[in-house]
């Protein structure tokens, strides 16, 4: 009978480049999202010279710095964080949809994890909860599924990235 074999990453093997893309508009949030992530990262052991944040104005920009520095700095993870606030207009549903599509199609195309902790809520006091208080911390969960997937990608090797170099 044949078995079936599991495969999963874990914060043991998790030792690299991370760099966290901020968008700043909701900063009272976004804030929190970003010390959650910088202070999850570090207690996984990693260093915090290893870890660079670079600020955008708002998550509209997110996905063209997300790009560069995939390009440029080659990390191990990129960590989005974010806040978008449903608004009595169209342009919640825009913003939102084309940060979050964006940064799908970028992990895919770079084959490098893109945790997305952009947060895209109804009101401030759902922000609020989901930086911090009642529904916990969106910028450590972005941060642990961030370092989960370089974990999981490693379980396979140099391979995919040696194939795209060539």
């Amino acid at each position: 009978m044949h078995s079936i074999s599991q495969v999963e990453g874990s914060f043991v093997d998790v030792e690299g480049r991370y760099v966290i893309v901020v968008g700043r508009f909701n900063h009272h949030v976004v804030d929190s999202l970003v010390e959650g992530a910088v202070d999850s990262l570090t207690r996984h052991g990693i260093d915090a010279g290893a870890i660079d944040i670079v600020h955008v104005p708002g998550a509209w920009e997110i996905p063209l710095a997300v790009k560069r520095v995939l390009e440029v700095a080659r990390p191990d993870a990129v960590i989005a964080l974010g806040a978008v606030i449903r608004g009595g207009t169209p342009h919640f549903e825009h913003v939102a949809g084309e940060c979050n599509s964006a940064l799908s199609r970028l992990q895919l195309e770079f084959d490098t994890p893109v945790a997305n902790g952009v947060l895209t809520v109804n009101s401030i006091e759902q922000a609020i909860e989901r930086a911090g208080t009642k529904a916990g911390n969106k910028g450590i969960e972005a941060a642990m599924a961030a370092m989960e997937m370089v974990s999981l990608l490693r379980c396979f090797g140099d391979e995919a990235s040696q194939e795209s170099d060539s």
